[in-house]
Protein backbone atom coordinates (compact mmCIF):
# COMPACT_ATOMS: atom_id res chain seq x y z
CA UNK A 1 0.00 0.00 0.00
CA UNK A 2 1.47 3.47 -0.98
CA UNK A 3 1.16 5.74 1.52
CA UNK A 4 0.89 9.18 0.42
CA UNK A 5 2.01 12.23 3.32
CA UNK A 6 2.29 16.17 2.82
CA UNK A 7 5.53 17.02 3.38
CA UNK A 8 6.18 19.54 6.81
CA UNK A 9 6.03 22.97 5.31
CA UNK A 10 8.86 24.96 5.77
CA UNK A 11 7.93 27.51 7.71
CA UNK A 12 4.59 27.29 10.64
CA UNK A 13 1.43 28.75 9.66
CA UNK A 14 1.88 31.58 12.46
CA UNK A 15 5.25 32.25 11.20
CA UNK A 16 3.69 32.65 7.97
CA UNK A 17 1.21 35.36 9.12
CA UNK A 18 3.50 36.99 11.87
CA UNK A 19 5.73 37.84 8.00
CA UNK A 20 2.26 38.76 6.29
CA UNK A 21 1.21 41.23 8.79
CA UNK A 22 4.50 42.82 9.38
CA UNK A 23 4.76 44.02 5.86
CA UNK A 24 1.01 44.97 6.16
CA UNK A 25 1.73 47.07 8.74
CA UNK A 26 4.92 48.40 6.57
CA UNK A 27 2.19 49.12 4.08
CA UNK A 28 -0.41 50.57 6.47
CA UNK A 29 1.63 53.44 8.32
CA UNK A 30 1.56 50.27 11.41
CA UNK A 31 -2.23 51.36 11.90
CA UNK A 32 -4.53 48.29 11.43
CA UNK A 33 -7.08 48.85 8.40
CA UNK A 34 -8.92 45.93 9.96
CA UNK A 35 -9.49 47.70 13.37
CA UNK A 36 -10.63 50.99 11.77
CA UNK A 37 -12.75 49.02 8.86
CA UNK A 38 -14.43 47.22 12.00
CA UNK A 39 -15.46 50.74 13.50
CA UNK A 40 -16.88 52.04 10.59
CA UNK A 41 -19.45 48.64 9.90
CA UNK A 42 -20.26 48.97 13.49
CA UNK A 43 -21.29 52.45 13.18
CA UNK A 44 -22.73 52.76 9.79
CA UNK A 45 -24.65 48.93 10.28
CA UNK A 46 -26.35 51.02 13.21
CA UNK A 47 -26.78 54.39 11.77
CA UNK A 48 -28.41 52.67 9.19
CA UNK A 49 -30.80 50.80 11.72
CA UNK A 50 -31.48 54.07 13.36
CA UNK A 51 -34.35 55.99 11.63
CA UNK A 52 -34.72 58.65 14.21
CA UNK A 53 -31.11 59.41 14.60
CA UNK A 54 -31.35 59.83 10.79
CA UNK A 55 -34.15 62.07 10.98
CA UNK A 56 -33.14 64.07 13.91
CA UNK A 57 -29.35 64.55 11.94
CA UNK A 58 -31.42 65.52 9.20
CA UNK A 59 -33.50 68.12 10.81
CA UNK A 60 -29.92 69.08 12.05
CA UNK A 61 -28.50 70.08 8.58
CA UNK A 62 -32.22 72.16 8.21
CA UNK A 63 -31.30 73.99 10.99
CA UNK A 64 -27.90 74.91 10.34
CA UNK A 65 -28.68 75.48 6.50
CA UNK A 66 -31.09 78.57 7.81
CA UNK A 67 -28.68 79.42 10.51
CA UNK A 68 -25.83 80.09 7.63
CA UNK A 69 -28.95 81.84 5.35
CA UNK A 70 -29.35 84.12 8.43
CA UNK A 71 -25.60 84.80 8.88
CA UNK A 72 -25.01 85.49 5.19
CA UNK A 73 -28.33 88.10 5.42
CA UNK A 74 -27.30 89.94 8.33
CA UNK A 75 -23.28 90.05 6.51
CA UNK A 76 -25.14 91.86 3.28
CA UNK A 77 -26.92 94.31 5.44
CA UNK A 78 -24.38 94.60 8.38
CA UNK A 79 -21.15 94.36 7.21
CA UNK A 80 -19.32 90.84 7.87
CA UNK A 81 -17.57 92.89 11.03
CA UNK A 82 -21.25 93.32 12.40
CA UNK A 83 -22.93 90.07 12.18
CA UNK A 84 -22.99 87.82 15.08
CA UNK A 85 -21.46 84.37 14.62
CA UNK A 86 -23.73 81.05 13.77
CA UNK A 87 -21.55 79.07 15.83
CA UNK A 88 -18.50 79.80 17.91
CA UNK A 89 -15.49 77.74 18.01
CA UNK A 90 -14.52 75.17 21.04
CA UNK A 91 -12.64 76.87 23.24
CA UNK A 92 -8.94 76.31 22.98
CA UNK A 93 -9.45 76.18 18.98
CA UNK A 94 -7.84 79.05 17.53
CA UNK A 95 -7.27 78.26 13.78
CA UNK A 96 -9.74 81.01 12.81
CA UNK A 97 -9.07 83.61 15.45
CA UNK A 98 -7.35 85.98 13.25
CA UNK A 99 -9.53 89.06 12.40
CA UNK A 100 -9.04 88.10 9.08
CA UNK A 101 -11.43 85.73 8.73
CA UNK A 102 -14.20 87.77 9.99
CA UNK A 103 -13.93 89.10 6.42
CA UNK A 104 -15.76 88.17 3.29
CA UNK A 105 -15.82 85.71 1.78
CA UNK A 106 -13.71 84.25 4.32
CA UNK A 107 -16.43 84.90 7.46
CA UNK A 108 -18.72 82.20 5.53
CA UNK A 109 -16.09 79.87 4.79
CA UNK A 110 -15.15 79.30 8.53
CA UNK A 111 -18.63 79.49 9.76
CA UNK A 112 -19.60 76.86 7.44
CA UNK A 113 -16.58 74.79 7.92
CA UNK A 114 -17.49 74.88 11.77
CA UNK A 115 -20.90 74.15 11.27
CA UNK A 116 -19.70 70.78 9.17
CA UNK A 117 -17.85 69.69 12.23
CA UNK A 118 -20.42 69.91 14.66
CA UNK A 119 -22.80 68.25 12.37
CA UNK A 120 -20.54 65.00 11.90
CA UNK A 121 -19.68 65.31 15.83
CA UNK A 122 -23.73 64.73 16.61
CA UNK A 123 -23.35 61.66 13.45
CA UNK A 124 -20.55 59.90 14.69
CA UNK A 125 -21.74 60.10 18.80
CA UNK A 126 -25.20 58.95 20.13
CA UNK A 127 -26.24 56.37 17.19
CA UNK A 128 -27.94 53.25 19.14
CA UNK A 129 -25.74 50.67 19.77
CA UNK A 130 -22.29 51.47 18.66
CA UNK A 131 -19.47 50.23 20.96
CA UNK A 132 -17.58 52.97 22.43
CA UNK A 133 -14.36 52.69 21.34
CA UNK A 134 -16.07 52.21 17.60
CA UNK A 135 -17.51 55.44 18.03
CA UNK A 136 -14.28 56.93 18.95
CA UNK A 137 -12.07 56.01 16.23
CA UNK A 138 -15.23 56.92 13.40
CA UNK A 139 -14.93 60.34 15.35
CA UNK A 140 -11.81 60.66 15.38
CA UNK A 141 -11.18 59.59 11.69
CA UNK A 142 -13.78 62.02 10.89
CA UNK A 143 -11.79 64.68 12.64
CA UNK A 144 -8.42 63.80 10.16
CA UNK A 145 -10.67 63.90 7.18
CA UNK A 146 -12.23 67.43 8.00
CA UNK A 147 -8.94 68.35 8.91
CA UNK A 148 -8.15 68.12 4.84
CA UNK A 149 -10.30 70.35 3.77
CA UNK A 150 -10.54 72.78 6.15
CA UNK A 151 -9.99 76.16 5.09
CA UNK A 152 -7.53 77.06 7.54
CA UNK A 153 -5.23 74.59 5.66
CA UNK A 154 -6.33 75.82 1.83
CA UNK A 155 -3.62 78.32 -0.12
CA UNK A 156 -6.95 79.36 -1.95
CA UNK A 157 -9.08 80.02 1.28
CA UNK A 158 -6.91 81.14 3.96
CA UNK A 159 -6.77 84.76 4.00
CA UNK A 160 -3.17 85.19 5.95
CA UNK A 161 -1.92 83.07 3.17
CA UNK A 162 -2.94 84.89 0.73
CA UNK A 163 -2.28 88.54 1.80
CA UNK A 164 1.32 87.13 2.67
CA UNK A 165 1.31 85.73 -0.77
CA UNK A 166 0.13 89.33 -2.52
CA UNK A 167 2.29 91.20 -0.09
CA UNK A 168 5.71 88.98 -1.24
CA UNK A 169 4.47 88.53 -5.15
CA UNK A 170 4.62 84.61 -4.15
CA UNK A 171 8.08 84.67 -2.61
CA UNK A 172 6.79 83.03 0.58
CA UNK A 173 5.51 79.99 -1.90
CA UNK A 174 8.83 79.62 -3.27
CA UNK A 175 10.60 79.24 -0.06
CA UNK A 176 7.96 77.07 1.18
CA UNK A 177 8.11 74.73 -1.45
CA UNK A 178 11.91 74.88 -1.28
CA UNK A 179 11.73 74.27 2.60
CA UNK A 180 8.78 71.14 1.18
CA UNK A 181 11.97 69.50 -0.64
CA UNK A 182 14.64 69.92 2.01
CA UNK A 183 12.28 68.05 3.91
CA UNK A 184 11.61 65.67 1.87
CA UNK A 185 14.96 64.93 1.25
CA UNK A 186 15.77 64.89 4.78
CA UNK A 187 13.52 62.08 5.43
CA UNK A 188 14.31 60.37 2.57
CA UNK A 189 17.89 60.50 4.03
CA UNK A 190 17.10 59.97 7.71
CA UNK A 191 18.61 63.55 8.43
CA UNK A 192 17.77 65.69 11.70
CA UNK A 193 15.58 68.95 11.29
CA UNK A 194 17.79 72.05 10.78
CA UNK A 195 18.68 73.55 14.20
CA UNK A 196 18.92 70.22 16.01
CA UNK A 197 22.85 70.98 15.91
CA UNK A 198 22.18 74.06 18.40
CA UNK A 199 21.51 71.31 20.92
CA UNK A 200 24.22 69.07 21.60
CA UNK A 201 23.38 66.46 24.76
CA UNK A 202 25.61 67.27 27.29
CA UNK A 203 27.04 70.70 26.01
CA UNK A 204 23.71 72.79 25.24
CA UNK A 205 20.81 70.27 26.68
CA UNK A 206 21.65 67.76 29.74
CA UNK A 207 24.32 69.99 31.05
CA UNK A 208 23.56 69.86 34.93
CA UNK A 209 26.88 68.69 36.45
CA UNK A 210 26.56 65.08 37.90
CA UNK A 211 28.54 61.35 37.75
CA UNK A 212 27.60 58.25 36.49
CA UNK A 213 27.61 55.64 39.27
CA UNK A 214 26.25 52.43 38.07
CA UNK A 215 25.91 51.23 34.39
CA UNK A 216 24.03 47.93 33.44
CA UNK A 217 22.51 46.60 30.73
CA UNK A 218 19.74 48.49 30.68
CA UNK A 219 20.52 52.37 32.57
CA UNK A 220 22.95 54.40 33.78
CA UNK A 221 22.21 56.40 36.86
CA UNK A 222 23.12 59.78 37.06
CA UNK A 223 24.28 61.63 40.47
CA UNK A 224 23.69 65.04 40.28
CA UNK A 225 26.76 67.70 41.98
CA UNK A 226 25.02 69.34 45.23
CA UNK A 227 24.43 72.84 44.37
CA UNK A 228 23.97 73.96 48.18
CA UNK A 229 26.57 73.55 50.98
CA UNK A 230 23.77 71.65 53.05
CA UNK A 231 20.91 69.22 51.26
CA UNK A 232 18.10 67.27 52.51
CA UNK A 233 19.20 64.00 53.91
CA UNK A 234 16.01 62.26 51.58
CA UNK A 235 17.66 62.00 48.16
CA UNK A 236 15.08 62.16 44.99
CA UNK A 237 15.38 59.32 42.45
CA UNK A 238 13.60 60.78 38.78
CA UNK A 239 12.31 57.58 36.80
CA UNK A 240 11.53 59.44 33.02
CA UNK A 241 10.06 57.35 30.64
CA UNK A 242 12.05 55.25 28.34
CA UNK A 243 9.52 55.94 25.10
CA UNK A 244 12.37 59.29 24.82
CA UNK A 245 15.34 60.28 26.29
CA UNK A 246 15.55 61.15 29.72
CA UNK A 247 17.10 64.63 29.76
CA UNK A 248 13.71 66.39 28.99
CA UNK A 249 14.25 66.92 32.71
CA UNK A 250 17.63 68.41 32.22
CA UNK A 251 16.75 70.97 29.11
CA UNK A 252 18.89 74.15 29.04
CA UNK A 253 20.19 75.98 32.01
CA UNK A 254 16.84 77.64 32.63
CA UNK A 255 14.32 75.33 32.37
CA UNK A 256 15.98 72.31 33.74
CA UNK A 257 13.57 70.53 36.62
CA UNK A 258 16.83 68.75 38.12
CA UNK A 259 18.97 71.57 38.24
CA UNK A 260 16.12 73.54 39.72
CA UNK A 261 15.79 71.08 42.68
CA UNK A 262 19.74 70.97 42.96
CA UNK A 263 19.46 74.22 43.65
CA UNK A 264 16.34 74.22 46.33
CA UNK A 265 18.70 71.43 48.24
CA UNK A 266 17.82 68.08 47.38
CA UNK A 267 20.24 65.28 46.02
CA UNK A 268 19.06 63.82 43.02
CA UNK A 269 19.12 60.54 41.25
CA UNK A 270 18.25 60.20 37.74
CA UNK A 271 17.81 57.40 35.64
CA UNK A 272 19.47 57.01 31.66
CA UNK A 273 17.39 54.21 30.11
CA UNK A 274 19.53 52.94 27.08
CA UNK A 275 18.32 53.17 23.80
CA UNK A 276 17.52 49.38 22.80
CA UNK A 277 18.07 47.31 19.25
CA UNK A 278 17.51 43.90 17.96
CA UNK A 279 19.13 42.11 20.66
CA UNK A 280 17.24 43.24 23.27
CA UNK A 281 13.96 41.99 21.98
CA UNK A 282 13.23 40.08 24.86
CA UNK A 283 14.01 42.82 27.56
CA UNK A 284 10.57 42.87 29.56
CA UNK A 285 8.31 45.29 32.02
CA UNK A 286 10.05 42.80 34.42
CA UNK A 287 13.99 43.90 33.75
CA UNK A 288 13.07 47.39 33.25
CA UNK A 289 11.95 46.69 37.07
CA UNK A 290 15.13 44.88 38.20
CA UNK A 291 17.73 46.04 36.64
CA UNK A 292 15.95 49.93 36.34
CA UNK A 293 14.03 51.02 39.68
CA UNK A 294 15.47 48.15 41.80
CA UNK A 295 19.34 48.34 40.85
CA UNK A 296 18.68 52.12 41.40
CA UNK A 297 17.47 51.95 45.02
CA UNK A 298 20.14 49.64 45.61
CA UNK A 299 22.82 51.78 44.10
CA UNK A 300 21.04 55.34 46.11
CA UNK A 301 20.72 53.35 49.48
CA UNK A 302 24.55 52.31 49.52
CA UNK A 303 25.26 56.02 47.99
CA UNK A 304 23.02 57.75 51.26
CA UNK A 305 22.62 54.82 53.34
CA UNK A 306 20.00 54.51 56.17
CA UNK A 307 17.86 57.38 53.99
CA UNK A 308 14.45 57.02 52.39
CA UNK A 309 13.78 57.94 49.22
CA UNK A 310 11.33 60.44 47.38
CA UNK A 311 10.59 58.38 44.02
CA UNK A 312 9.43 60.49 41.14
CA UNK A 313 8.30 59.06 38.10
CA UNK A 314 7.18 60.77 34.50
CA UNK A 315 5.10 59.20 31.68
CA UNK A 316 5.43 55.95 31.61
CA UNK A 317 8.36 56.12 34.33
CA UNK A 318 5.74 57.11 36.58
CA UNK A 319 3.43 53.78 35.63
CA UNK A 320 6.79 51.95 36.23
CA UNK A 321 7.41 53.63 39.66
CA UNK A 322 4.00 52.75 40.76
CA UNK A 323 4.07 49.31 40.05
CA UNK A 324 7.67 49.04 41.48
CA UNK A 325 6.17 50.70 44.95
CA UNK A 326 3.08 48.73 44.93
CA UNK A 327 5.43 45.74 45.06
CA UNK A 328 7.44 47.78 47.57
CA UNK A 329 4.01 47.97 49.63
CA UNK A 330 3.04 44.64 49.38
CA UNK A 331 6.60 43.06 50.75
CA UNK A 332 7.06 45.05 53.17
CA UNK A 333 9.57 47.28 52.00
CA UNK A 334 9.75 50.84 53.35
CA UNK A 335 12.67 52.44 51.74
CA UNK A 336 10.55 55.07 50.24
CA UNK A 337 9.36 58.25 51.60
CA UNK A 338 7.17 59.41 49.03
CA UNK A 339 6.07 58.84 45.38
CA UNK A 340 5.38 61.75 42.85
CA UNK A 341 3.84 61.11 40.00
CA UNK A 342 4.25 63.41 36.50
CA UNK A 343 1.84 63.00 33.94
CA UNK A 344 1.56 59.15 34.67
CA UNK A 345 -1.59 57.10 34.71
CA UNK A 346 -1.94 54.17 36.86
CA UNK A 347 -5.57 53.19 35.74
CA UNK A 348 -5.92 52.53 31.60
CA UNK A 349 -9.60 52.34 31.21
CA UNK A 350 -9.97 55.64 29.93
CA UNK A 351 -6.78 56.42 28.28
CA UNK A 352 -7.91 59.45 25.83
CA UNK A 353 -7.49 59.63 22.32
CA UNK A 354 -4.36 57.63 22.42
CA UNK A 355 -6.83 54.36 23.15
CA UNK A 356 -7.89 55.07 19.51
CA UNK A 357 -4.99 52.99 18.80
CA UNK A 358 -4.87 50.14 21.03
CA UNK A 359 -7.19 47.30 20.50
CA UNK A 360 -6.64 43.23 19.47
CA UNK A 361 -5.96 44.12 16.01
CA UNK A 362 -3.97 46.93 16.29
CA UNK A 363 -1.31 45.09 18.95
CA UNK A 364 -1.32 42.24 17.26
CA UNK A 365 -0.18 44.22 13.42
CA UNK A 366 2.65 45.93 16.49
CA UNK A 367 3.72 42.59 17.53
CA UNK A 368 4.09 41.10 13.99
CA UNK A 369 6.41 44.28 12.90
CA UNK A 370 7.93 44.09 16.20
CA UNK A 371 8.92 40.13 15.59
CA UNK A 372 10.72 41.09 12.49
CA UNK A 373 12.83 44.09 14.01
CA UNK A 374 13.13 43.10 18.13
CA UNK A 375 11.93 46.67 18.44
CA UNK A 376 9.49 49.63 17.53
CA UNK A 377 10.80 52.62 16.44
CA UNK A 378 9.82 56.25 17.34
CA UNK A 379 9.12 57.15 13.92
CA UNK A 380 6.29 54.20 14.20
CA UNK A 381 5.25 55.93 17.64
CA UNK A 382 5.88 59.42 15.90
CA UNK A 383 3.12 59.33 13.51
CA UNK A 384 0.42 58.05 15.89
CA UNK A 385 1.13 61.33 18.47
CA UNK A 386 1.10 63.55 15.00
CA UNK A 387 -2.60 62.13 14.29
CA UNK A 388 -3.77 62.81 17.80
CA UNK A 389 -2.57 66.50 17.23
CA UNK A 390 -3.08 67.06 13.85
CA UNK A 391 -3.78 71.04 14.11
CA UNK A 392 -0.39 71.78 16.07
CA UNK A 393 1.53 68.93 15.18
CA UNK A 394 1.12 68.75 11.38
CA UNK A 395 -1.46 71.18 9.96
CA UNK A 396 -0.52 74.12 11.33
CA UNK A 397 3.17 73.47 10.75
CA UNK A 398 2.69 72.59 6.93
CA UNK A 399 0.63 76.40 6.66
CA UNK A 400 3.52 78.01 8.69
CA UNK A 401 6.23 76.22 7.48
CA UNK A 402 5.19 75.69 3.20
CA UNK A 403 2.44 78.35 2.89
CA UNK A 404 3.30 81.66 4.64
CA UNK A 405 7.25 80.56 4.92
CA UNK A 406 7.78 81.41 8.49
CA UNK A 407 8.77 78.34 10.46
CA UNK A 408 9.20 77.73 14.03
CA UNK A 409 12.85 78.07 15.13
CA UNK A 410 13.95 75.05 16.66
CA UNK A 411 13.95 75.19 20.74
CA UNK A 412 15.10 72.97 22.70
CA UNK A 413 12.23 70.88 23.94
CA UNK A 414 11.68 70.81 19.89
CA UNK A 415 15.35 69.28 19.11
CA UNK A 416 14.31 66.78 22.23
CA UNK A 417 11.54 65.82 20.95
CA UNK A 418 13.65 65.05 17.77
CA UNK A 419 15.76 62.48 20.14
CA UNK A 420 13.71 59.66 19.23
CA UNK A 421 14.35 56.26 21.28
CA UNK A 422 12.93 52.80 20.49
CA UNK A 423 10.92 50.09 22.53
CA UNK A 424 12.07 46.16 22.85
CA UNK A 425 9.44 44.23 21.19
CA UNK A 426 8.36 42.39 24.45
CA UNK A 427 8.21 45.29 26.60
CA UNK A 428 5.98 47.20 24.57
CA UNK A 429 4.08 44.05 23.86
CA UNK A 430 3.44 43.85 27.85
CA UNK A 431 3.01 47.41 28.48
CA UNK A 432 0.14 47.80 25.69
CA UNK A 433 -1.62 44.06 27.12
CA UNK A 434 -1.42 44.35 30.86
CA UNK A 435 -1.60 48.04 31.03
CA UNK A 436 -3.98 49.69 28.44
CA UNK A 437 -6.06 46.63 27.05
CA UNK A 438 -6.63 44.64 30.00
CA UNK A 439 -5.98 47.37 32.49
CA UNK A 440 -4.20 44.74 34.80
CA UNK A 441 -2.71 47.28 37.80
CA UNK A 442 -5.93 48.97 38.23
CA UNK A 443 -7.48 46.20 38.71
CA UNK A 444 -5.25 44.03 40.86
CA UNK A 445 -3.84 41.55 38.44
CA UNK A 446 -0.14 42.76 37.37
CA UNK A 447 2.10 40.16 38.78
CA UNK A 448 5.84 41.39 40.04
CA UNK A 449 7.73 38.14 41.31
CA UNK A 450 5.13 36.17 40.42
CA UNK A 451 2.36 37.73 42.57
CA UNK A 452 -0.58 40.43 41.70
CA UNK A 453 0.26 44.21 43.36
CA UNK A 454 -2.64 46.33 44.48
CA UNK A 455 -2.28 50.57 44.24
CA UNK A 456 -4.39 50.63 47.43
CA UNK A 457 -1.43 48.70 49.42
CA UNK A 458 0.64 52.03 48.71
CA UNK A 459 0.01 54.57 51.65
CA UNK A 460 2.66 56.58 51.26
CA UNK A 461 1.95 60.76 50.49
CA UNK A 462 1.66 61.03 46.96
CA UNK A 463 1.96 64.41 44.69
CA UNK A 464 -0.03 63.86 41.67
CA UNK A 465 0.56 66.04 38.38
CA UNK A 466 -1.83 66.24 35.36
CA UNK A 467 -2.02 68.52 32.53
CA UNK A 468 -4.78 70.30 31.12
CA UNK A 469 -3.73 69.86 27.91
CA UNK A 470 -2.16 66.06 27.84
CA UNK A 471 -3.24 63.88 24.51
CA UNK A 472 -0.93 61.05 26.22
CA UNK A 473 -2.64 60.99 29.42
CA UNK A 474 -5.51 63.14 30.13
CA UNK A 475 -5.80 64.51 33.63
CA UNK A 476 -8.66 62.97 34.73
CA UNK A 477 -7.14 59.75 33.61
CA UNK A 478 -4.47 60.81 36.04
CA UNK A 479 -6.80 61.77 38.51
CA UNK A 480 -7.89 57.93 39.00
CA UNK A 481 -5.17 57.29 41.66
CA UNK A 482 -7.83 58.82 43.72
CA UNK A 483 -9.80 56.06 44.13
CA UNK A 484 -7.13 52.92 44.51
CA UNK A 485 -5.61 54.38 47.37
CA UNK A 486 -6.61 56.26 50.36
CA UNK A 487 -2.98 57.74 51.42
CA UNK A 488 -2.75 60.99 51.04
CA UNK A 489 -2.60 62.87 47.99
CA UNK A 490 -1.81 66.34 46.86
CA UNK A 491 -2.95 67.27 43.16
CA UNK A 492 -2.13 69.63 41.21
CA UNK A 493 -3.44 70.31 37.61
CA UNK A 494 -1.00 72.59 35.72
CA UNK A 495 -1.67 74.34 32.39
CA UNK A 496 0.21 73.25 29.27
CA UNK A 497 0.15 69.61 27.78
CA UNK A 498 2.44 66.17 28.64
CA UNK A 499 5.76 67.98 27.93
CA UNK A 500 5.29 71.59 28.66
CA UNK A 501 3.10 71.50 31.36
CA UNK A 502 5.63 69.34 33.17
CA UNK A 503 8.92 71.55 31.54
CA UNK A 504 7.15 75.13 33.36
CA UNK A 505 9.82 76.55 35.52
CA UNK A 506 9.30 79.28 37.39
CA UNK A 507 9.30 82.58 35.32
CA UNK A 508 7.95 81.14 32.34
CA UNK A 509 5.10 83.42 30.78
CA UNK A 510 1.04 82.14 30.96
CA UNK A 511 1.46 79.68 33.23
CA UNK A 512 -0.85 78.55 36.23
CA UNK A 513 -1.77 76.03 37.98
CA UNK A 514 -4.56 74.26 40.47
CA UNK A 515 -3.58 72.63 43.78
CA UNK A 516 -5.37 70.87 46.25
CA UNK A 517 -5.00 67.88 48.93
CA UNK A 518 -6.69 65.24 50.14
CA UNK A 519 -6.10 63.64 53.17
CA UNK A 520 -5.49 60.13 54.00
CA UNK A 521 -8.50 58.33 54.11
CA UNK A 522 -10.85 61.13 53.05
CA UNK A 523 -13.90 61.03 51.20
CA UNK A 524 -13.81 60.57 47.10
CA UNK A 525 -14.66 63.89 45.02
CA UNK A 526 -14.82 63.60 41.47
CA UNK A 527 -12.35 65.05 39.52
CA UNK A 528 -14.55 68.33 37.60
CA UNK A 529 -15.90 68.57 41.67
CA UNK A 530 -12.32 69.09 42.52
CA UNK A 531 -11.67 71.39 39.31
CA UNK A 532 -14.21 74.00 40.43
CA UNK A 533 -12.73 74.08 43.90
CA UNK A 534 -9.51 73.62 43.78
CA UNK A 535 -7.93 76.92 44.45
CA UNK A 536 -5.99 78.65 41.17
CA UNK A 537 -2.23 80.04 41.41
CA UNK A 538 0.02 81.88 38.73
CA UNK A 539 3.32 80.81 37.98
CA UNK A 540 4.88 77.39 38.30
CA UNK A 541 4.46 74.55 40.41
CA UNK A 542 8.07 73.54 40.63
CA UNK A 543 8.34 75.73 44.16
CA UNK A 544 4.55 73.95 45.74
CA UNK A 545 6.49 70.47 44.84
CA UNK A 546 10.00 71.63 46.11
CA UNK A 547 8.28 72.83 49.21
CA UNK A 548 6.18 69.55 49.72
CA UNK A 549 9.51 67.52 49.06
CA UNK A 550 11.06 69.91 52.16
CA UNK A 551 7.99 69.49 54.44
CA UNK A 552 8.77 65.66 53.77
CA UNK A 553 12.16 65.79 54.47
CA UNK A 554 15.14 65.65 57.82
CA UNK A 555 16.99 69.17 58.44
CA UNK A 556 19.47 69.86 56.00
CA UNK A 557 23.06 68.08 56.42
CA UNK A 558 25.97 67.93 54.89
CA UNK A 559 26.05 66.78 51.05
CA UNK A 560 26.83 63.20 50.33
CA UNK A 561 30.15 61.70 47.78
CA UNK A 562 29.78 60.82 44.57
CA UNK A 563 29.13 56.98 44.26
CA UNK A 564 30.46 54.42 46.81
CA UNK A 565 33.58 52.98 45.56
CA UNK A 566 34.43 50.86 48.74
CA UNK A 567 30.83 49.62 48.14
CA UNK A 568 30.86 49.06 44.42
CA UNK A 569 29.60 52.10 42.81
CA UNK A 570 32.56 53.65 41.67
CA UNK A 571 32.50 56.93 39.46
CA UNK A 572 32.13 55.83 36.01
CA UNK A 573 32.08 59.09 34.54
CA UNK A 574 30.61 62.52 33.91
CA UNK A 575 27.15 63.05 33.14
CA UNK A 576 25.22 63.14 31.13
CA UNK A 577 26.63 59.28 30.13
CA UNK A 578 27.04 57.49 27.15
CA UNK A 579 23.36 55.89 27.20
CA UNK A 580 22.04 58.62 26.29
CA UNK A 581 24.13 59.77 23.13
CA UNK A 582 23.36 56.45 21.49
CA UNK A 583 21.25 56.81 18.29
Amino acid sequence: MNMMSTPAPNASAGSIDEQAHAAWAGACSSLAPESIMQAWLDWGSHLAASPGKRLELAQLALDQGGQLAAYLRECLLAGPGAARACIEPPEHDTRFAAPEWRQWPFNLLHQSFLLKERWWSEATHGVWGVERHHEDVVAFMVRQWLDVFSPGNQLGTNPLVLQRTAKEGGANLARGMTALAAKLGRMASHAPDPGTENFIVGRDVGITPGKVVLKNHLIELIQYTPGTASVYPEPILIVPAWIMKYYILDLSAHNSLIAYLVGQGHTVFCISWRNPGSADRELGMDDYLELGVAAALAAINTIVPRKRVHATGYCLGGSLLAIAAAAMARDGDDRLASLSLFAAQTDFSEPGELGLFIDEGQISMLEAQMAQTGYLTGAQMGGAFEMLRSYDLLWSRMVNDYLLATPTPMNDLMAWNADTTRMPARMHSQYLRRLFLNNDLSEGRYPVGGKPVALSDIVLPMFCVGTVADHVAPWRSVYKLHHETVAEITFVLTSGGHNAGIVSEPGHPHRHYQIETRPSGAPYVAPDAWALAAPRREGSWWPAWSAWLAARSGAPEAPPQAGAPALGYAVIGAAPGTYVLEK
